[in-house]
């Protein structure tokens, strides 16, 4: 069996490498032409969680609003979060802009290039600063992501499941990594793992690490890697009230910083629990149920979610949020745009 060898990869990623706006061609790098480290950092925050083919479109927009960090650390959180909406996971959004102030007032617009110090930002974990490490950097930092723990362990046939098996998966991966072209490198292992590695059916004929495969050699490298099964996700229920006024003025609320959605453009509403909800209206109406229910996934809980719709007097006062005359229905985060677009619609049907 033929060792494993980085060169190998490398040779691949020359011919096979994505072309993602973040990215610098391997030709263009050969060239002397350096990533930017803002890029960097922005697509690998943007990525946490998410699909490379779902982030495409929000970092094209960021950059195009905010080019540099120092537009960026400029920008107001609304605007940033109303950007965002429909990303998930916002606490990246409230991490990112503080990051952007931190480097924009503390580093001079410059991102720091040692570990420690990338470390020390807020939002940026050892995950991040490793990928911003070797990708912007070229320091040979070992990037571990889903895909990388997924082409080494069936590499190295690695039968300990995930999460435990993260320690050996990491010094294996660090074992690999090359003191020269880290960045490539960092980024054609994570190439392997999208394209070639895949959770199903990998395409082990034409990967440039299939002779010195060890899981492909039993022919179990599909079962890799193994993972504890994952305990069910509990529901939480609770309730948005939606309220309009003649003038078409919306009534909203800005959620709190902490916890989830923070910051977010929303309707008022309950608290969410396993329990069923207090039903406590922001202001005294004839609110009316919608009869059905908006229903979205966070990480840790699916949320299930009654929706209460009124009619708003002009001369409503509520206890809680505020009316928006310019409100835009593109700045809510995604369940709250769900319960939006479940009461346009019957408020449509209602009004034929």
């Amino acid at each position: 069996m033929r060792d494993l060898r980085p060169n190998d990869l490398l040779a691949w990623y020359d011919l096979h490498a994505r072309v993602l706006p973040w990215r610098i061609s391997p030709a263009d790098r050969k060239a002397g032409v350096r990533p930017d480290p803002y890029r960097v950092w922005l697509s690998e925050i943007m990525l946490q969680q998410t699909t490379v083919a779902a982030v495409q479109a929000y970092f094209l927009k960021f950059t195009k609003l905010w080019p540099k960090v120092e537009d960026l650390a400029a920008a107001t959180d609304a605007a940033v979060m109303a950007e965002w909406a429909g990303l998930g996971y916002y606490a990246r959004a409230r991490n990112l802009l503080k990051c952007a102030r931190a480097i924009a007032n503390e580093h001079g617009g410059q991102f720091p290039s040692d570990r420690e110090a990338l470390l020390a930002l807020p939002g940026i974990g050892p995950y991040t600063a490793a990928a911003v490490g070797s990708i912007a950097f070229d320091k040979p930092e070992t990037v571990l992501d889903g895909n990388v723990e997924r082409v080494m362990s069936r590499l190295f046939l690695v039968e300990t499941p995930l999460p435990k098996s993260k320690p050996e998966l990491m010094e294996l991966a660090a074992g690999l990594t090359p003191g020269e072209r880290a960045g490539d490198y960092a980024q054609a292992v994570m190439d392997l793992g999208a394209t070639i590695c895949t959770p199903k059916s990998p395409a082990c004929g034409i990967c440039p690490w299939r002779d010195p495969c060890r899981a492909r050699a039993t022919g179990g490298q599909a079962e890799l890697p193994r993972k504890d099964r994952k305990k069910p996700k509990p529901v939480r229920l609770g309730i948005v009230y939606l309220g309009r006024r003649a003038d078409g003025a919306w009534l909203v609320e800005t959620r709190p910083e902490r916890g989830l959605l923070g910051g977010m453009l929303g309707w008022p509403g309950s608290d969410w629990g396993e329990d069923a909800p207090v039903d406590v209206p922001p202001v005294q109406a004839d609110w009316r149920d919608l009869g059905g229910e908006v229903r979205h996934t966070f990480t840790h809980f699916h949320l299930r979610l009654a929706v209460r719709v009124a009619e708003l007097g002009a001369d409503a006062v509520p206890d809680v949020g505020h009316f928006d005359t310019r409100f835009d229905p593109g700045a809510l985060p995604t369940v709250m745009r769900k319960a939006y677009d479940l009461a346009i619609d019957q408020m449509a049907v209602r009004a034929e």
